[in-house]
């Protein structure tokens, strides 16, 4: 499996301890998915590492082969990971911006029929939990459905290190355990997915628009 670990923060200081505490949340699931099968590709994706210019243009609104460097790199691995890991705050009972941000950059034909699992996180007790409500539709429309099991991290800066290793007295196994169960079910829907993309092409299967986004209306409209 080929799984991406999609970071959903910029800010590079946050109290009370001054790593990004996202970062330390995104290390912590892909160490957690590494040691479930050492076969798979886990990388993180930070939004950090990637120019996406100041004024928002995404990646399928370039010309074939026009589109700047760091989004075709970006779009490539998008397109060939099998599943996503979506790391997210909470700002305003919604996901974080800058994810959102990311993430639009590309079209649903990209994440499009693979499972994604919702991870949130915070500094204070309700672990981001209410930004993951909006993140079903959201992921839901871009194609890349999420599983029923969420993760839900309060505290998060007393949970982890800044390298994603759990902290003095933390009890590293009970949240392995907690972990497991969206990460099973990633993996089941990852695998079941990748199977059935090798058996029947889904743009050949539901027909994706090829000259305006009228040919996907219902007749009359």
């Amino acid at each position: 499996m080929k799984i991406l670990v999609f970071l959903g923060s910029i800010r590079q200081s946050q109290p009370p301890k001054p790593a990004r505490l996202g970062a330390r949340v995104a290390r912590a699931m892909a160490a957690h998915l590494s040691s479930g099968n050492s076969d798979d590709v886990i990388e993180i994706i930070d939004p950090l590492e990637y120019d996406l210019g100041e004024v928002f243009k995404p990646y399928f609104a370039y010309a074939p082969k026009n589109a700047p460097q760091a989004l075709a790199t970006l779009a490539d691995k998008i397109r060939q990971a099998d599943g996503y890991v979506m790391v997210s705050p909470e700002y305003n009972h919604s996901m974080s911006p800058a994810l959102a941000h990311l993430l639009n950059h590309f079209g649903s034909s990209l994440y499009g029929f693979k499972p994604s699992l919702i991870v949130t996180y915070s500094a204070g007790q309700w672990g981001g939990a209410r930004a993951a409500v909006g993140m079903r539709t959201f992921l839901g429309e871009l194609g890349c459905l999420a599983v029923s099991a969420m993760i839900h991290l309060p505290k998060a800066q007393d949970v982890f290190e800044e390298d994603g290793s759990y902290a003095d007295g933390v009890d590293g196994s009970r949240w392995e355990s907690y972990f497991a169960r969206g990460s099973a079910q990633l993996r089941w829907w990852a695998e079941a997915a990748k199977a059935q993309r090798s058996a029947v092409n889904p743009d050949d299967a539901i027909g994706h628009f090829t000259k305006t986004p009228e040919q996907r209306n219902a007749p009359g409209s």
